[in-house]
């Protein structure tokens, strides 16, 4: 076995991360859509040869992706019967160590002189993958075909071809398909210059030594994230976190987790959620998984990320409950909503645990909203779809981030100066929302509001958020953040949606406005205890909630009692 020194152990590892950092970059320069080019939504990723087991992912990636990407690489290599040097799988099924439909992973067998050393991967997503609305996130969807295009593992590229039967499929059941040339093309180029730049690193040091180098920091993941764990003290930690609704019945879904901690070991026992939903916020085993990794990252962020990393946490899978998806189960909110309530149910669960480590509930929600139609100006259709922030939870020694990206990666809307050039409509207002955060020691960040008109002609809009039944938890004596808000003017008249932050196919026409406010973020101690220059501060600036604003219900209890 080859000997490697301490340099050149961690010079390899940056190496690997330097790779994907450099597809990240690659990705988002060529990408067509804003939300890839602009949002970052996406990342890229080197996966082993038989397993599909995180190698190295870029720090650029939404970390949502981190797990999922495992599954997806598992299940190509599960069902490709061939590979050759060149070749390149598409694969969006969600049941497939998917997300939802919109998240398409490129899978590629990575050759060093003639051999299979590795699989590059990257997820972009798209704006639209076809379904019954623009944007695929439908909220009222009840099985899987009305989200869109779903794709099992198929070589979209044979031997560097691109196959143009399988393109003229895929381009034929989705809107504004000669805009996704575009991101299929800078998808693909990302894993060519993976191939380039980790073909150079193994011509420097030998692939037996790279190899080593991978098996080394595995091991060294996985012991560091054992040894973060024992600082846990042994015991069962508990939390309920809470879906708004399913968008189709409207009743709240319960994230009921129970975390065992035994000496360095996690298991989170999500057995007692609640059942499979009709409508889309159903969550594929990948993704809930992924969610718990991506938390425990969040709580220990400088524990290196491949497979070691997750390897002394169990997650049994919680069959029978919405949390464990399987097919026709609609999924459009599973990534992007319900994966958030599950990270903050691990926050929750280990606030009392880890106080020095643990903050407030963030906003927890991605704030997903498509528009498409017809411009009249253009003859051109189109696809808007655009995420926000909002507030971050405070903690232990400060307040609350406003307008952070949400907590299961590193998309940010989209600059509104692009999307107006790009598509007919014209932000009013892009703003923080003042007051939106939850009282405490630290009190939490601000949530955003803005407000968004149909500029001409006709359009449809839908959208999946989350957090608008009740807000951002804060702990440790810490009050809620204000919840998720959304007033549609259509036509001169106002209304809420009766799911609150979910709805779709609303018609619009040229001056209508939806109007969003983002959750703040949960407070972190009594407010009693905040400093009084903090407070003096937060009044001076209007940063205060107004007086006559009730405390936001925190958890299910409040919640049925106030049913």
């Amino acid at each position: 076995m080859t000997t490697i020194d301490p340099v050149t152990l961690a010079v390899i590892q940056n190496g690997l991360q330097q790779v994907c950092n450099e597809m990240d970059t690659a990705f988002v320069r060529a990408a067509f859509s804003p939300v890839i080019a602009e949002g970052l939504d996406r990342s890229d990723g080197i996966y082993h040869r038989t397993t599909g087991d995180l190698i190295a992912q870029g720090e650029l990636g939404l970390p949502i992706f981190v797990g999922t990407m495992q599954f997806s690489t598992r299940a190509v290599i599960d069902r490709a019967r061939q590979v050759e040097d060149g070749d390149i799988f598409i694969v969006n099924d969600p049941y497939m160590g998917g997300t939802h439909l919109m998240d398409v992973k490129f899978v590629k067998p990575f050759f060093y002189k003639g051999h299979l050393f590795a699989w590059l991967a990257n997820t972009g997503h798209w704006p639209d993958t076809g379904g019954m609305v623009p944007g695929g996130f439908s909220a009222k969807a009840t099985e899987v075909e009305q989200e869109g295009l779903r794709l099992p593992p198929v070589k979209l590229y044979k031997r560097g071809v691109i196959d143009e039967e399988i393109l003229s499929i895929i381009l034929s059941n989705i809107r504004v398909a000669d805009q996704r040339i575009g991101d299929i093309r800078a998808q693909a180029a990302a894993l060519e210059i993976g191939e380039r730049r980790l073909t150079a690193l193994l011509d420097r040091y030998g692939a037996d030594t790279v190899e080593h180098a991978i098996e080394l920091l595995r091991a060294g993941a996985s012991q560091q994230m054992r040894a973060k764990i024992a600082t846990i003290p042994d015991g069962d930690y508990r939390s309920i976190a809470i879906v708004d609704s399913d968008g189709v019945v409207d009743e709240p879904l319960e994230i009921n987790l129970v975390i065992r901690k035994r000496g360095e070991k996690l298991e989170f026992d999500l057995s007692g959620s609640s059942p499979p939903c009709r409508g889309p916020m159903n969550s594929v085993i990948a993704t809930t998984k992924s969610a718990i990794y991506l938390a425990i990252k969040h709580i220990f962020p400088e524990v290196p990320i491949n497979a070691g990393t997750f390897e002394p946490l169990d997650i049994p899978v919680p069959a029978g409950t919405f949390l464990d998806a399987h097919y026709p189960r609609p999924v459009s909110g599973c990534a992007a909503e319900v994966s958030q309530r599950i990270a903050e149910a691990v926050f929750l669960a280990l606030a009392d645990a880890l106080p020095e480590r643990l903050f407030a509930a963030p906003a927890g929600t991605s704030g997903n909203l498509a528009i498409g139609g017809t411009d009249p100006q253009t003859g051109q259709n189109f696809v808007m779809y655009i995420v926000t922030g909002g507030g971050y939870g405070g903690s232990t020694k400060f307040d609350g981030i406003s307008n952070g990206c949400s907590t299961i990666g590193i998309a940010k809307t989209p600059p509104i100066e692009i999307l107006e050039q790009r598509f007919p409509v014209l932000f009013e207002e892009f703003a923080i929302a003042e007051g939106s955060a939850g009282a405490g020691r630290h009190r939490g960040g601000f949530g955003v509001r803005y407000a968004v008109s149909l500029r001409r002609g006709e359009a449809r809009a839908s959208f999946v958020m989350d957090h608008g039944r009740v807000g951002p938890p804060g702990v440790l004596g810490g009050e809620s953040g204000q919840p998720n808000q959304i007033e549609i003017q259509q036509n001169g008249r106002k209304f809420v949606p009766v799911h609150l932050s979910k709805d779709q196919d609303i018609e619009l026409r040229g001056g209508d406005v939806i109007r969003v406010q983002t959750p703040g973020g949960g407070g972190y101690g009594p407010p009693s205890e905040r400093p009084p220059g903090l407070i003096d501060r937060d009044e001076r600036y209007g940063y205060s909630r107004p007086a006559a604003s009730p405390k936001q219900k925190s958890n299910i209890a409040d919640l049925r009692a106030a049913e």
